[in-house]
C-alpha cells in the first residue's frame, strides 16, 4: 500500500494514470506520516519518501527513513 497526504480523487487519478495494482491510503490529516516519521508537522506539504513493512501480525519487520521509491521494493525484497 502507498500512502500520500494527496485527497481520495487526487490519488485514484494518479493511481489510474500509473495503472498500480494496490491501494493508496489517504493521510490528509497527516496521522500516520507523524506517526511513522514521513512529517514532522501537520502543516507539511509533502511525505518524505519511507519505507515501512508490516507483517500479517502488524509487527514492523522492516523501516528505511528514506528511500528510492524505484529501487526500494526489489532493495527491501533482497534484505528480508
Amino acid at each position: 500500500m502507498g500512502a500520500s497526504f494527496d485527497t481520495r480523487e487526487e490519488n485514484r487519478a494518479f493511481s489510474e494514470k500509473y495503472d498500480f495494482n494496490f491501494p493508496l491510503l489517504c493521510d490528509t490529516d497527516r496521522s500516520i506520516g507523524l506517526a511513522y516519521g514521513a512529517c514532522s508537522e501537520a502543516t507539511a506539504g509533502f511525505a518524505k519518501r519511507i519505507g515501512i513493512v508490516i507483517d500479517a501480525d502488524g509487527k514492523v519487520r522492516d523501516y528505511d527513513a528514506q528511500v528510492n521509491p524505484k529501487s526500494y521494493p526489489q532493495d527491501v525484497l533482497n534484505r528480508l
